[in-house]
């Protein structure tokens, strides 16, 4: 017959446990003052775990238990003497519910420099709404904070991560290289203004897996200087869908290259997979796109190419496009446009878009075959179509 396992052995086993979350290296912001009460300032105890985690020259890990924690703001600045720093987050960050408190910053959360972070799990609660309502009433506004952001950055790991309700755009990656995204989750209303879920530029190397984005913008842009970006099994809805672009508000700009959109389905967006640019002279160019089996359900502008972005006639009137834009591939795409035209490619006249190529298109309106619209656009188009190529 076994023998019971004693009070002393629970108890034993529930030290063991709770020790192994105090292991050395890890820095738990509970035992640095923070209160899970959703209140009280912890953004002392979260750069205190960081500053302990950056200066140990071993690889750290700091702690975020369950609970609520508010955050005024707070900048991760590096290097750092390692190259492995973990996040595991349980709980929700909360950034501050008066708008005007972050909303002049660029960022709410912003890592800086840093090398070889990685974040797992977790909240990040922005708080937005009120800024929303502020910017729907035409008063006059703050910007407001991205959620997260990565600056001159490289070897960034993010899983599981969900963010709520941004000011501004939810996460946003400048200036990075080697950073891998998956499990993300972006939440905001479709109505919200200018809450872009994830935000590419002068990066190389980012990818994108297995993620749901439902805001008020583009589900993922993509700005000056992206390379080797790849973007793989995404929901995007509601949303602006996928943009590269807006482009050309430079002269001087870089350009934007080597990027591949997989598997992505698109429900009640405004567009699906999009590259617009200002009617404005600029050095920059698109080229080696493919956008790859994506599903369209109800989505306004499934295909669109638009060089004549020109917000309100301002800055830009009469001038034409200077990105050139060639080698853009679209492979698979099927589903229903919420629009009669399904595929609208409008190039610059002065730079026409050449090696576009379509192939397996079918999009439908109303049960019917959708129609194209073409304009100084030149490329081929292969296996069955729908609608009726322009090119």
């Amino acid at each position: 017959m076994e023998k019971p396992i004693s009070h002393f052995t629970v108890t034993l086993l529930f030290l063991l446990f709770n020790q192994s979350l105090a292991i050395p290296g890890t820095h738990n912001i509970l035992d640095l003052g923070a209160k899970p009460d959703g209140k009280t300032d912890s953004s002392k105890s979260l750069l205190s775990a960081w500053a302990a985690a950056c200066g140990s020259p071993k690889p750290a890990t700091i702690f975020v238990p369950k609970g609520r924690y508010f955050v005024k703001q707070a900048q991760f600045l590096g290097p750092c003497k390692n190259r492995a720093i973990s996040f595991r987050i349980n709980g929700t960050l909360v950034a501050p519910s008066d708008y005007k408190a972050i909303g002049n910053a660029d960022f709410w959360l912003q890592f800086l420099r840093v090398d070889g972070v990685s974040i797992r799990g977790g909240i990040l609660d922005g708080q937005g709404t009120g800024l929303w309502g502020c910017k729907a009433s035409g008063k006059n506004c703050p910007s407001g904070a991205a959620t997260l952001g990565f600056t001159n950055s490289n070897n960034i790991a993010i899983a599981g991560l969900t963010s709520l309700n941004s000011q501004l755009f939810h996460l946003v990656f400048n200036g990075c290289n080697t950073v891998k995204l998956q499990g993300i989750k972006v939440s905001a209303a479709g109505n919200s203004p200018n809450t872009d879920g994830i935000h590419v530029q002068y990066s190389s190397g980012v990818t994108i897996l297995n993620s749901k984005i439902s805001t008020g913008d583009d589900c993922v842009s993509i700005g000056p200087g992206t390379t080797s970006l790849w973007i793989e099994n995404v929901l995007c809805g509601p949303g602006h869908g996928i943009s590269i672009g807006s482009l050309g508000k430079d002269f001087e700009e870089e350009g934007v290259q080597n990027v591949t959109v997989k598997g992505v389905t698109f429900k009640n967006t405004q567009n699906g997979v999009r590259i617009k640019s200002w009617g404005r002279p600029s050095k920059g160019f698109v080229k080696d796109v493919l956008f790859q089996h994506a599903t369209m359900i109800n989505v306004q502008n499934p295909i669109l190419i638009d060089q004549n972005y020109c917000p309100d006639n301002i800055n830009c009137p009469g001038q034409v496009s200077g990105i050139k834009i060639n080698d853009v591939t679209y492979q698979d795409i099927h589903g229903t446009s919420a629009t009669e035209i399904a595929v609208k490619i409008d190039c610059s006249k002065k730079n026409p878009c050449s090696g576009i190529r379509l192939e397996d298109v079918k999009l439908t309106y109303k049960n019917q075959p959708a129609k194209s619209s073409c304009a100084n656009a030149a490329g081929t188009t292969l296996g069955l179509l729908g609608p009726d190529s322009c090119l």
